[in-house]
């Protein structure tokens, strides 16, 4: 098994964290244990980064100690991998507006330790205005207006130094458009603000999906 990102390994064609909590599966993934370590399976047909990383994402920034601010973070399938890389010393503030979600996520939080549920609006950080600054803004909320959910919540809350990571959901921006039309028009409203270090259509994995790496200009 292979390293390819900081706290993420690789066999033949299948994604591994190193599970922060052994023994406890947060959402039926599958554990191996090589050298009596606990590795989790990480989807990409469940998980949009894993989706990325196996279409050979360049730039994954997520790294031990991170300090993340999630939105949308859901009932925290996704965010229990950024759990197992950032480790116990790094903390991940979940943004979800739905109290369902929060309720799923609330036992995944209480095990892994290093996660925040905070049940808010993302398009209303000043609701949640005391979040330190992050080295990870992460979004993942299906809504219209995604690309100034995550201009508003980095230019609050993103280190200088820091990424801001979005998914691009094209049917929830417009159902009418092709998806590359969609794509060109956020890309444009979103270079204003960021530099766009990479970016990846996640196809088949999650269809009319763009995955993208940024920074603050």
């Amino acid at each position: 098994m292979k390293e390819i990102f900081p706290g993420i390994w690789q066999k033949e064609k299948k994604l591994f964290t190193q599970n922060l909590v052994p023994g406890y599966r947060s959402h039926k993934e599958h554990l191996i244990k090589i050298k009596n370590i606990e590795f989790r399976g990480w989807d990409p047909y469940h998980s949009k980064p894993a989706a990325a990383i196996i279409k050979g994402l360049k730039v994954f920034p997520i790294k031990e100690k991170d300090k993340i601010l999630y939105l949308g973070i859901s009932s925290g399938a996704t965010a229990s991998f950024f759990s197992d890389i950032i480790g116990p010393d790094g903390i991940i503030y979940g943004v979800e507006v739905s109290e369902r979600s929060i309720r799923d996520l609330n036992p995944v939080a209480e095990k892994r330790k290093n996660i925040v549920p905070i049940l808010a609006d993302a398009r209303k950080p000043q609701d949640y205005n005391w979040i330190e600054p992050v080295d990870i803004v992460y979004q993942d909320v299906a809504s219209r207006d995604q690309s100034d959910i995550i201009v508003r919540n980095a230019r609050q809350f993103l280190k200088k130094s820091g990424f801001a990571v979005l998914v691009i959901k094209s049917r929830s921006i417009n159902v009418v458009k092709l998806p590359k039309e969609v794509y060109k028009e956020e890309l444009k409203k979103l270079g204003e603000h960021f530099e766009i270090i990479e970016k990846i259509e996640l196809d088949p994995y999650e269809k009319d999906h763009l995955f993208l790496v940024m920074k603050m200009k």
